[in-house]
C-alpha cells in the first residue's frame, strides 16, 4: 500500500474528538474497502492482490458541523481529504492517490423534508439512491433519477459526478433536478444556495459543485425536484436493420417535443449478448421505450412513437421487461475480470449529425486492437440536439495496462477529433485526466484558477479532474 502523507497522532486524536472513536477507523479491512471505487482497472489489480493506494484513516461524519470541524483540522495539518459516497464511480474519482483521510458520507443519510406542494425533497448527501427512491415511491412520488448504480450510489455522489439516470430523457439529469446545494469549502466555511425555481442574481455559483468530483468542496445537503408517481406505463420495442433508421426515428420524436422516460438503442452485438433469448432480434438492432406519466399524455406519446418507428418491426413488451429486470446486474463484468479479462465502458456525447460516425469509428478503433475480443455500443440518453453513446470493450491481453490505455486513447482521440464530448455522465476522475485539457480548452485554465483560489492547499481530492499525473 502507498501512503504519501502519514497522519500524525495529534491530528487523529483531534478528529476522534469530533466524530467519536467509533466513527474514525483505520483497520486493514476498512482501508482496503476505501482504497478504490468501481473503476475497472483497479478491480483487475485487486483480483491479483495488488492494492496500489490506501488512505491512512476513514472518518464517518454524522452532520455538516462535523464535516466543518474535520475539514478545518485537515487544512491545519495539510491532510488530503477524499469524499466518499457509495464507491460506485467507474473512473477512479474516489481513489485516495495521496493517502490521507477518506470522508465517508454514508452516515449523513437522512431525508430531511419532502414538500408535496413544491415537489421538492431536501436530503443529506449520504442518502442511498435506492432507499431515496423507495421512500419517495411510498409517498406517491418518484425522484426520476435512476442510474445503473442506484442500489449503491448516493445523492451526493450523483451531484459531484454530474450523473445521468436511465429515465433522464423525461425527468432530466442531475443538473436539471438540483435546486439548491449546501457544501463545505476547504477552509471549513459553509455555502448554501437559496431554494427557488430560478434567480437572476449573478452566476449560479453552486453549479460549480455539479461535476466537481470533490475537488472544490464537500457536498453535505441538496434539494432536488421530485415528480408525482406515474399513472401509467407503456413498454414498446422495435427491431431495425441498422442503427441509422432508429436514430432518425428518435431524433424526430424529440424534435416533435416528446420525451419518453427511457429510450435505448442497442447494436446487433449487444442484442446478441443481452437479448439472445428473445426471438425476432437476431442480426437486428433493438430500440426500446418506457413511456410513463399522465395517462392521456402517455397514450398520445405511444401514438407518436409508433408513428415515427414505422420503418421498424414492432416487437411488443418482452425485450423491455427483460431490460427492466436485468438493468442493475453487472455480474458478467466481475466474472470476466476473474477470468483474466480487462473490461470497461466508455460513455460519450455527440450531436445527431455525428452520432453514427462516432459509433462506427470508435468501434472500428477498438476492434483494430489486437487483444480486443469484444466491442459493442448502444445509445442510452437522448436530447433534441443529440445523444449519449455508450461503448463496451473487453480483451485478454498479456499486459493489462498497455491494452487498457490503448483502448481508452483510441476512443478519446477519436471523440475529440469528431467534436464529441469525452464523457457524458461518468466524469473525469483519473481515467480521463490525460484528455481533459483538450476537452475544455481555455476553460480548463479558468477551472485551475478557481481551484487555486478555493483550495490553495490542494487538500480536496488531489489528482482528480486533471490535476496531477
Amino acid at each position: 500500500m502507498t501512503d504519501k502523507r502519514s497522519l500524525s497522532h495529534s491530528f487523529l486524536s483531534a478528529v476522534q474528538k469530533v466524530v467519536g472513536a467509533e466513527n474514525l477507523k483505520a483497520s486493514q479491512g476498512e482501508l482496503i474497502a476505501h482504497s478504490r471505487d468501481f473503476w475497472l482497472l483497479p478491480q483487475a489489480w485487486f483480483v491479483k492482490g495488488k492494492i496500489p493506494y490506501s488512505p491512512s484513516a476513514v472518518v464517518y461524519p454524522s452532520s455538516t458541523e462535523e464535516v466543518v470541524k474535520v475539514v478545518k483540522l485537515s487544512a491545519k495539518h495539510h491532510v488530503p481529504i477524499v469524499p466518499y459516497g457509495g464507491g460506485s464511480g467507474v473512473v477512479g474519482g474516489a481513489v485516495p492517490i495521496t493517502g490521507g483521510l477518506v470522508l465517508d458520507m454514508k452516515k449523513m443519510n437522512r431525508i430531511l423534508e419532502i414538500h408535496n406542494e413544491n415537489l421538492l425533497a431536501r436530503v443529506q448527501a449520504g442518502v442511498n439512491g435506492w432507499r431515496y427512491e423507495e421512500a419517495l415511491n411510498r409517498l406517491g412520488f418518484t425522484g426520476g433519477h435512476i442510474p445503473q448504480s442506484l442500489p449503491s450510489s448516493t445523492v451526493g455522489g450523483w451531484v459531484a459526478c454530474r450523473a445521468a439516470g436511465q429515465f433522464s430523457t423525461k425527468y432530466g439529469k442531475i443538473e436539471d433536478l438540483v435546486v439548491s446545494i449546501e457544501a463545505v469549502l476547504p477552509n471549513g466555511k459553509i455555502v448554501k444556495s437559496k431554494t427557488t425555481p430560478r434567480s437572476s442574481t449573478g452566476p449560479r455559483l453552486e453549479q460549480l459543485f455539479l461535476g466537481s468530483e470533490g475537488v472544490l468542496g464537500i457536498i453535505t445537503e441538496t434539494t432536488l425536484r421530485i415528480f408525482p408517481y406515474p399513472e401509467k406505463r407503456i413498454l414498446l420495442s422495435f427491431a431495425f436493420k441498422d442503427l441509422q433508421e432508429p436514430l432518425d426515428a428518435v431524433r424526430k420524436i424529440m424534435r416533435r417535443g416528446f420525451r419518453p422516460a427511457v429510450i435505448r438503442l442497442y447494436d446487433e452485438v449487444e442484442v446478441g449478448l443481452y437479448f439472445r433469448h428473445i426471438k425476432g432480434f437476431e442480426g437486428k438492432t433493438l430500440l426500446l421505450f418506457v413511456l410513463e406519466g399522465d395517462t392521456n399524455l402517455t397514450d398520445l406519446e405511444k401514438e407518436i412513437v409508433s408513428e415515427e418507428c414505422e420503418r421498424g418491426i414492432f416487437k411488443g413488451e418482452k425485450a423491455v421487461h427483460h431490460w427492466l429486470e436485468n438493468r442493475f446486474d453487472v455480474h458478467l463484468v466481475s466474472e470476466m475480470i476473474k477470468g483474466g479479462a480487462i473490461v470497461d465502458t466508455i460513455e460519450l456525447a455527440t450531436t445527431w449529425d455525428k452520432a453514427t460516425d462516432l459509433y462506427r469509428k470508435t468501434i472500428e478503433g477498438l476492434r483494430a486492437l489486437s487483444d480486443t475480443v469484444y466491442a459493442s455500443g448502444h445509445f442510452s440518453h437522448f436530447y433534441q440536439e443529440g445523444a449519449c453513446l455508450y461503448l463496451s470493450f473487453a480483451g485478454f491481453p498479456t499486459s493489462i495496462e498497455d491494452y487498457y490505455w490503448k483502448a481508452w486513447k483510441t476512443v478519446m482521440e477519436t471523440t475529440l477529433k469528431l467534436g464529441g464530448s469525452i464523457s457524458h455522465h461518468h466524469g473525469v476522475g483519473l481515467v480521463r485526466a490525460k484528455w481533459i485539457r483538450k476537452e475544455l480548452g481555455e476553460y480548463f485554465e479558468l477551472l485551475k484558477k478557481i481551484k487555486k483560489v478555493i483550495d490553495p492547499l490542494s487538500i480536496l481530492n488531489p489528482g482528480k479532474l486533471g490535476w496531477g499525473e
